[in-house]
C-alpha cells in the first residue's frame, strides 16, 4: 500500500515574516480531537522559529497537557453529551443555545485578534452546532486566511454520515469555505467521505496524508517486567472493555503478561472505584493509574496493547509497532469497528468482535494469550502508512506561502 503522491505546489509569493496557524477542535467528549491537533501543531511549528499555533478547544482536560514552545491553547466553555444525544453546558448554568453563541463569539474574536495565515478545522466542517459558520463567512469575505478541513481516516458508516452531514449543512460548508481537505489516513485503507455527495471539484482538493506518526516526547519510568498496556483512550466509553479485561485476569490466575491499566481522565467516580477494588485483589498482576498525558512511553515499553479503536490509539499502535488487540465500540457510531475491521483485514492488528468472538472472559483470555504470536504492524507494511506529519507540514507551509491546491 502506497500513499498517493501529493500534488506539487508552486509558491506565488514570498514567505511572510511570521506564520500563524490556528486549530479548531470542538472536543465535546474524549481526547481524540485535542491530541490530534496538538500533534499537528507540534509538527508544523517544530524547526520553524517564525511559526506559532493556537488550538481552540472545548476539552475539559486541555490544561493537563504540556504544549511545546510557540504552541498554546484557548479553552472554550465546555459542553457535555447527554444519554439521549443532546448537549448541555458543563458548568455555566446557561442553556445550550447561549453557550453555543458564547463559544461562537469567542472563536471569532480569537481569529480576528490572532489573524492566522492558516485555519485547520478538525472533523466538523461547521463546528459544534454550527458555531464556526460566522467565522468561516468572515474569513471568506476577508480573503487572507487559508482554510483546511482535517478528517480522520474513518468518520462513520456512509449512510449515517451522509444523513448527519446533510442535517448540519456540512457538505455545503465544505464546498464553499475550505481550500483543501486533508485525510489523516490512506485511501487504500478507507475513504471517510464514502457516501458524501461532494463535487468533483471539491474531491480534487483532497489530500491523503497518511497516518500521524507518534514519538516519545518525554521519557517516563515504565515497569521493568513485561506488561500489556490496557488503555480505553479517554475512558468515557471504555468501562465495558476494562471490565472484560479485568475479568480475564480474575478468571485465569496464570494469564501473562501482567497488565498496566491507564483509565483515562473520563473514567472516574464510582465506576473507577469499583475497578480499583478489583485491581487490588489481583495482587499486583494488574496495576492501574488515571490519566497520563505522556502515555507514549508506556506504549513504547509494552509487550502488547489491549485497547479500543480510536484514531490516536491506532496511530500509536502503528508508530510503536506493537501487537494489539482492539475491542472497538459500536455505539453511538461504527467508526472504531470499521477501522479495526479494516486493519485486521490488512494484518495490522487483531480485533475482538462481539458477533464473531463473543465478549466473554474466555475470549479475552485466549486473545491476550495469542498476542505474542501475532505479527507486528511493520510486518504488514505499517511503516509505509505513517507519513502524515511530514505531508501535513509540507502542505501547511505551501499554503502559507500562498500556494493553491490542485
Amino acid at each position: 500500500m502506497e500513499i498517493l503522491a501529493q500534488d506539487s505546489i508552486e509558491a506565488t509569493s514570498a514567505p511572510t515574516a511570521t506564520r500563524r496557524v490556528m486549530f479548531y477542535s470542538h472536543d465535546t467528549f474524549g481526547l481524540g480531537h485535542l491530541r490530534r491537533c496538538r500533534a499537528l501543531a507540534t509538527a508544523i511549528t517544530s524547526g520553524d522559529e517564525q511559526a506559532s499555533a493556537i488550538i481552540l478547544t472545548g476539552s475539559p482536560v486541555a490544561g493537563r497537557f504540556t504544549f511545546p514552545e510557540r504552541v498554546d491553547h484557548i479553552r472554550l466553555p465546555g459542553v457535555t453529551k447527554l444519554p439521549d444525544g443532546s448537549y448541555d453546558s458543563q458548568t455555566l448554568g446557561m442553556d445550550i443555545e447561549k453557550v453555543t453563541a458564547l463559544r461562537a463569539g469567542l472563536i471569532q474574536t480569537a481569529v480576528e485578534q490572532y489573524e492566522p495565515d492558516l485555519l485547520i478545522v478538525d472533523k466538523e466542517p461547521t463546528g459544534f452546532r454550527g458555531e464556526l459558520l460566522p467565522t468561516l463567512e468572515w474569513l471568506a469575505h476577508r480573503g487572507h486566511t487559508r482554510t483546511v478541513l482535517g478528517l480522520r481516516d474513518v468518520l462513520d458508516e456512509p449512510e449515517v454520515l451522509a444523513e448527519e452531514w446533510a442535517r448540519k449543512g456540512a457538505v455545503e460548508a465544505t464546498e464553499n469555505f475550505y481550500d483543501e481537505i486533508w485525510v489523516y489516513g490512506v485511501r487504500d485503507v478507507y475513504d471517510p467521505t464514502r457516501g458524501l455527495p461532494l463535487s468533483v471539484r471539491t474531491r480534487a482538493r483532497m489530500h491523503w496524508t497518511g497516518y500521524l506518526r507518534r514519538e516519545v516526547s518525554e521519557v517516563v519510568e515504565t515497569p521493568d517486567k513485561p506488561y500489556v498496556l490496557i488503555t480505553p483512550g479517554g475512558g468515557g466509553d471504555g468501562a465495558a472493555m476494562v471490565s472484560l479485561a479485568l475479568s480475564a485476569y480474575e478468571m485465569d490466575e496464570t494469564l501473562k503478561p501482567d497488565a498496566v491499566l491507564v483509565y483515562g481522565p473520563f473514567l472516574s467516580g464510582e465506576v473507577r472505584e469499583n475497578f480499583d477494588a478489583r485491581v487490588a485483589k489481583l495482587n499486583g498482576r494488574v496495576t492501574a493509574q488515571g490519566f497520563d498525558s505522556r502515555i507514549e512511553s508506556l506504549f513504547a515499553g509494552a509487550e502488547g496493547i489491549l485497547c479500543m479503536g480510536g484514531y490516536n490509539t491506532f496511530c500509536e499502535v502503528l508508530s510503536f509497532d506493537k501487537r494489539a488487540l482492539i475491542v472497538p465500540r459500536t455505539i453511538p457510531r461504527l467508526e472504531q469497528w470499521i477501522r479495526a475491521s479494516r486493519a485486521e483485514q490488512l494484518g495490522l492488528v487483531r480485533m475482538l468482535d462481539e458477533k464473531r468472538d463473543g465478549m466473554t472472559p474466555e475470549a479475552m483470555i485466549k486473545a491476550i494469550r495469542n498476542l505474542p504470536q501475532q505479527g507486528k504492524p511493520s510486518e504488514a507494511g505499517a511503516n509505509g502508512l505513517l507519513d502524515g506529519l511530514d505531508v501535513v507540514v509540507d502542505r501547511a507551509r505551501a499554503l502559507m506561502r500562498g500556494g493553491v491546491s490542485a
